[in-house]
């Protein structure tokens, strides 16, 4: 009889896939330079909490008061936040809906 890691493939992670009410995030670049032009020290960390929605969990997606959809590009709380380690930048976040603050929208108008 096998143990258990015989079952496990050591293969690389390919997909994450947020569970329960939560979303899989990709951090947008930290500034280096302000809308004025101004450069900023590589030693002054500025937290960006702006990304774009790589998943939602099935849970999301089946609650319609919940407007997240892939792709969207949304404001959230980095307190909040789970870290993602497979990736070199580690800028993939798993989010709580709660930690979801605003969505941003093209007004269309």
């Amino acid at each position: 009889m096998g143990s258990i890691d015989d079952n496990i493939e050591s293969g690389p992670i390919e997909i994450v896939e947020p569970i329960g009410k939560r979303v899989l995030v990709r951090k947008d670049e930290d500034k280096k330079e302000t809308k004025g032009g101004i450069k900023l020290p590589d030693n002054i960390e500025i937290p960006t909490i702006t990304g774009r929605i790589v998943a939602v969990s099935t849970e999301v997606e089946n609650m319609p008061e919940v407007p997240l959809v892939q792709y969207d590009k949304v404001l959230f709380n980095p307190k909040g936040a789970v870290p993602v380690d497979f990736e070199g930048s580690n800028r993939l976040f798993v989010v709580e809906v709660e930690n979801i603050v605003a969505v941003f929208r093209k007004d269309c108008l």
